[in-house]
C-alpha cells in the first residue's frame, strides 16, 4: 500500500520497477530508455501515478555488465490483473529490443511487477506476487521507499525500512541528480 502524502489516506497500487543498462533505438540511453517506459507505460492505458526518481545502481549479481539505471512507478489497480499486466510488460520490454537468452543478461529495458496491490501468487498462472527477490536489491527497495514509505511486505510485513536495512553490503544505489 502506499500513502496519499497530501490527505493521509491509504491507497492500492501497483508497483513497477524499471531498468536499464543497454541503449536502445527506441529509446536511447538507459536513462531514456527508463523515461520513454514510463510513457509506454501510460501510452498503453496504466496511467502511472507515482514516479520514484531515477538510481545509478550496480548489476546484481556483480558482472563486468553496464550499470544500470533503475527506478519504481506506481499504477492504478482498478480493472487490472497480473497475467495481462506481465504480458503487456513484457511486449513494451520487446518493443524497446529487450532479449531474453540467459538469466541475468544485460538488457535495454526490464519491467517488473513488484508488488500487485498486496496480492500473493505462488506463479501457477505465470506471475510471482510479490517479486520474489525485491527485498533483497536495493535498486528496488530504495526508490520504492520514496513513493511508498509506509509500504509493508505482502508476506513478511516488513516495514520498508526494515527491508532497506537488510539490504546485503554487496548492492550499491544511488539516486542521479
Amino acid at each position: 500500500m502506499a500513502q496519499n502524502l497530501a490527505s493521509g489516506n491509504v491507497f492500492i497500487m501497483i508497483f513497477i520497477g524499471i531498468g536499464s543498462n543497454l541503449s536502445s533505438p527506441h529509446g536511447g540511453s538507459p536513462r531514456a530508455n527508463c523515461h520513454s517506459a514510463v510513457e509506454a507505460l501510460n501510452a498503453a492505458g496504466l496511467e502511472v501515478c507515482l514516479c520514484s526518481r531515477w538510481y545509478r545502481s550496480a548489476p546484481v549479481p556483480t558482472s563486468d555488465q553496464p550499470w544500470f539505471v533503475n527506478g519504481v512507478v506506481g499504477l492504478e489497480p482498478e480493472g487490472k490483473h497480473p497475467v495481462p499486466l506481465m504480458e503487456l510488460l513484457h511486449q513494451i520490454e520487446l518493443d524497446f529490443g529487450r532479449l531474453r537468452k540467459t538469466k541475468n543478461m544485460a538488457r535495454t529495458l526490464d519491467l517488473d511487477i513488484i508488488d500487485f496491490d498486496g496480492r500473493v501468487a505462488t506463479g501457477g498462472d505465470g506471475v510471482i506476487l510479490p517479486h520474489p527477490r525485491m527485498h533483497e536489491r536495493a535498486f528496488v527497495l530504495l526508490p520504492l521507499a520514496e513513493i511508498a514509505p509506509d509500504w509493508r511486505h505482502p508476506i513478511s510485513a516488513a516495514s520498508i525500512y526494515d527491508l532497506i536495512e537488510e539490504i546485503p553490503v554487496e548492492q550499491y544505489a544511488e539516486p542521479i541528480p
